[in-house]
């Protein structure tokens, strides 16, 4: 157990002890008890492990990730309960994965939109501009646009091809829903 960064016993018998300080505390009506130092070194340790895999190392916004997936344990850290689990670092693992891919999803849209409305920028200039030279210097331009440009724009495309199969997808669910419905009525 030695070369593990996080000792899962120790994390158990950690987690059993503040939640019975927990329990203690709303039986007495006194203030609730912090968390203790060592169940959130466990968590900082989960999160900066995690954000190091291959799936997560190269974005930029990893300390967010890292806060993201520290905050949401916090959050949920009186479900935890070692009655059904003695495996309090799966449960906080999956918590941790899945603020990742919260705060993932949640850039994406922010790049979206700061990409979007440089596109729009670039149109609104063409169209108040209305000069044909610039049309065809800004087309030109686009013959020999730049690695960043394409990135760009396939990223535009990506993102709104997702967000339209998602919308698609949502729509034929609610469709077969409302069909299911209607049969077991008549």
């Amino acid at each position: 157990m030695g070369n593990h960064y996080v000792n899962n016993e120790q994390f158990l018998q950690e987690m059993i002890a503040y939640k019975n300080s927990v329990k203690t505390a709303i039986k007495d009506s006194t203030e609730r008890p912090r968390v203790p130092d060592y169940i959130g070194s466990c968590l900082f340790k989960i999160a900066t492990h995690l954000a190091r895999k291959p799936n997560f190392a190269n974005y930029t916004f990893k300390e967010d990730m890292i806060s993201d997936g520290v905050e949401n344990c916090l959050l949920y850290i009186d479900n935890f309960d070692p009655e059904k689990s003695k495996n309090p670092f799966a449960y906080f693992t999956q918590i941790i994965y899945y603020a990742f891919l919260r705060r993932i999803q949640k850039e994406k849209k922010h790049m979206y939109i700061k990409y979007k409305s440089m596109e729009n920028e670039i149109v609104n200039a063409l169209i108040e501009n209305n000069g044909e030279d610039l049309v065809a210097s800004h087309m030109q331009g686009m013959m020999h646009e730049s690695y960043s440009e394409y990135f760009i724009r396939d990223f535009i495309e990506t993102f709104e091809d997702t967000k339209r199969k998602k919308t698609n997808a949502r729509k034929k669910k609610k469709e077969v829903e409302d069909a299911n419905a209607n049969s077991s009525t008549t």
